[in-house]
């Protein structure tokens, strides 16, 4: 995934601090991220989320093409009706992930930092004679998050609202349904025009994406290049339960999909670790995980959370044991199950 290079006008803020990596060119926080965490759980901030890629497909068969090629159902998608979708290798794993809300016209599609080129390019070779058209539009259009669960009303900047963890259609959980943790959690991305990013924050306070990550984490959502590599498949992070419809037409890595659902279980599972925080300095993504003297997963997403101190994500084998504690280098960490293995 290449990182973004859209620098929003939002830095200039007093306080802000550049994020680095995926989330380079918008704020990691402006001076006060546990503050900024409060208000976001509060309902109270936004987080500027302006280096997301911006991808529109119109024409008449732009709903049926899509559901046609990717992991939901979106034949007969209502107006300002948001779904979560992914786009398969041929062997099943993960490129895109798709934040898709349609306003009758136009299919409005935001992706990870960077990912628009690559969607477009690949759409574009998927069109053959249909009628849609393909655009990347990240240098016009702009997202900010806002911590909303409600789908936007018209006269409203359209919005894609994330319905983790709920269960979105004919699918499956590989994690908790009742009690689930991100329960509770409303999310949703606002497009709008790129000059009118500053106007649409208005008076509202900014959090960064470090207050945003914590949240998620918490939420135990999993997010593309982060907890996902070059062989992630849905299931080993629970993803199915809000992007993935089980029963319907084929697609470029259903048989995985089908599969592993069916017949087996995926070869690693996500964990949520509770991290020892005697320490003062967190651990990288990406560092290993051990269990005694084994390697067995990574570390994905770290966060310092408000009230829980440090927390993370991690993938690790599904042969490990639920009931043992790991470690990341020599840091004591607790998992919770996410993925039963």
């Amino acid at each position: 995934m290449t990182t973004s290079t859209v620098s929003s006008p939002l830095l200039d803020r007093q306080g802000a601090v550049e994020g680095e990596g995926a989330d380079a060119g918008v704020a990691a926080h402006y001076g006060d991220p546990m503050r900024e965490q409060r208000l976001l759980a509060e309902g109270l901030a936004v987080v500027d989320l302006s280096h997301r890629g911006v991808v529109t497909v119109t024409g008449p068969d732009r709903l049926t093409w899509l559901h046609s090629m990717t992991t939901q159902h979106l034949t007969g998608l209502a107006p300002r009706t948001s779904r979560e979708s992914l786009v398969l290798s041929p062997k099943g794993h993960i490129e895109h992930a798709l934040h898709l809300v349609d306003d009758g016209e136009t299919t409005w599609i935001t992706v990870e930092p960077g990912g628009a080129p690559a969607l477009v390019a690949w759409l574009n070779s998927m069109r053959f004679m249909l009628r849609v058209e393909v655009a990347d539009g990240t240098a016009h259009w702009a997202v900010l998050g806002e911590p909303i669960g409600a789908e936007s009303a018209q006269g409203e900047p359209l919005a894609w609202v994330d319905a983790w963890p709920a269960l979105v259609g004919d699918t499956a959980a590989y994690g908790p349904v009742e009690g689930h943790p991100g329960e509770g959690r409303a999310w949703r991305e606002l497009i709008v025009a790129r000059p009118d990013l500053e106007a649409a924050v208005g008076d509202r306070p900014l959090a960064g994406t470090w207050a945003a990550e914590a949240l998620r984490v918490m939420a135990w959502r999993p997010r593309l290049g982060a907890e996902t590599d070059h062989r992630t498949i849905a299931h080993e992070v629970d993803w199915l339960r809000t992007a993935v419809h089980l029963h319907k037409g084929c697609y470029r890595g259903q048989e995985t999909i089908a599969r592993v659902h069916n017949l087996g279980r995926p070869p690693r599972r996500l964990v949520f670790l509770h991290l020892d925080g005697s320490g003062h300095v967190l651990p990288d993504a990406g560092a290993p995980v051990r269990f005694g003297d084994r390697e067995v997963g990574r570390i994905t997403t770290v966060a310092r959370h408000h009230e829980d101190g440090p927390v993370a994500l991690a993938v690790i084998k599904r042969s490990i044991p639920e009931d043992v504690d790991l470690l990341v280098r020599e840091t004591a960490a607790s998992q919770t199950v996410v993925v039963s293995g």
